[in-house]
């Protein structure tokens, strides 16, 4: 499945709500929808300037909401999803998260850590109407550089 517009991704992303994810290692389950939240809320935080950065953060519940019964692919399924309306650096950043056997760069380990820390802390971290000027203005410079390839 290919995303082709932010409103369908907007639309993955509130149905996330109320979703939780699988028990990990002696992890409790987090709500989908929040975890990606406050995800993009710390990455927003860190690194105010690296908007591709943050919506990966914000993208990544989105494969185990359309693939929930294929655990191992849904980090491929979801940047492949994001990759035409997202630009490819977040689809790479998406795919490689969950890989801890994937060589590590600066914005990969962020990615990382804020997806950790998003687990386990608790604040408020907005609303998801609020990363919507975000997603479009990725989406609209997706475009215009896929436009000149």
């Amino acid at each position: 499945m290919e995303l082709r517009s932010v409103e369908e991704l907007m639309d993955l992303l509130y149905a996330c709500r109320g979703t939780r994810d699988a028990p990990v290692r002696a992890r409790p389950p987090v709500d989908l929808h929040d975890h990606a939240l406050r995800t993009a809320a710390l990455l927003r935080r860190g690194r105010p300037a690296d908007k591709e950065l943050q919506v990966a953060g914000l993208v990544q519940p989105v494969g185990g909401l359309l693939w929930p019964g294929d655990p191992a692919g849904r980090a491929d399924r979801a940047a492949d999803a994001v990759r035409a309306l997202l630009g490819e650096r977040v689809s790479r950043l998406v795919r490689r998260c969950p890989r801890r056997d994937a060589p590590a760069d600066d914005d990969l380990l962020t990615l990382r850590q804020a997806t950790e820390e998003g687990r386990t802390t608790g604040f408020d971290a907005g609303v998801l109407e609020d990363w919507r000027t975000v997603l479009e203005l990725l989406a609209a410079r997706n475009s215009r550089l896929g436009a000149v390839d």
